[in-house]
């Protein structure tokens, strides 16, 4: 897979071991391209890490790293696995916020820069991202809200305490958009080189680890996720599809990126 040849997007690398979808190979391609000195990685949100976008790179790879979950039940989990005596991982109970997301990751050591860094809360990932400083990832991983589309520059206002099931019944009120995350990657020195096929996570490599990757406008790099998970008051699934689901959202505050305005979704 690695040796492929006319890779025209990063799709063309998916393969699954760990990952939910095709985020291993991604994974594996770009760091076998890359340049990488520090072979760390960070990801939060791994619930009990048996399905995770960095354990294979744990596993096969012999990574070192940091995963984080905001409980501590999974977090036990993980300490309890074979594997985390096996590799060299710190495993941290914390719900992450701005304002702490930079200690938590100094607590254990990790600053400057690092192979990769992978966001996924389901929430705050816009901002917490925005907020961290404390390490320079080469690859960056972002979850987007595919059901924002590809036009507005948008995320959901930032609380600290931010839980998509309180914020809206249905599960689909939570993230940013993809462009949004492209803005900032802009901002923080980052280039959008694509999606995974599912629609759900963004790549971005610092600019000065670019090398012949081909950069994408968001609308380019854009994939409408088709998977279900919405679900109703009674928290009971609804697979609602396509444009069904903003429909179920709409009115929603949301934040502006470009204008620093809240508006309705």
């Amino acid at each position: 897979m690695l040796r492929k040849k006319n890779i025209s997007s990063i799709q063309d690398t998916e393969f699954k071991v760990f990952s939910q979808w095709g985020d291993d190979g991604i994974i594996q391609y770009l760091i076998n391209y890359l340049e990488i000195g520090n072979k760390v990685f960070i990801e939060f949100g791994v619930e009990n890490y048996l399905e995770s976008n960095t354990r294979y790179l744990l596993m096969n790879n012999n990574w070192t790293g940091l995963v984080m979950d905001g409980s501590s039940t999974n977090v036990d989990k993980i300490k309890k696995s074979d594997f985390y005596w096996k590799y060299d991982l710190i495993a941290k109970s914390a719900f992450i916020t701005s304002e702490n997301i930079n200690s938590l990751i100094e607590e254990v050591g990790f600053k400057g820069e690092i192979g990769l860094l992978h966001i996924d809360i389901d929430g705050n990932d816009y901002w917490i991202w925005k907020a961290l400083h404390i390490v320079e990832p080469i690859i960056m991983i972002v979850e987007y809200n595919s059901v924002f589309g590809s036009d507005r520059s948008i995320t959901v206002p930032y609380r600290s305490d931010f839980f998509r099931t309180d914020a809206h019944y249905s599960n689909l009120y939570a993230g940013a958009s993809i462009a949004a995350l492209c803005d900032l990657a802009k901002e923080k020195g980052f280039t959008f080189i694509g999606s995974n096929s599912t629609g759900n996570n963004a790549y971005f490599v610092k600019n000065n680890h670019l090398k012949d990757l081909k950069p994408l406008t968001a609308e380019e790099g854009y994939v409408e996720s088709k998977f279900r998970e919405s679900r109703n008051k009674e928290g009971k699934l609804t697979y609602l599809r396509g444009s069904e689901r903003l429909d179920i959202i709409k009115g929603l505050d949301v934040f502006n990126t470009r204008t620093n305005k809240i508006e309705e979704l």
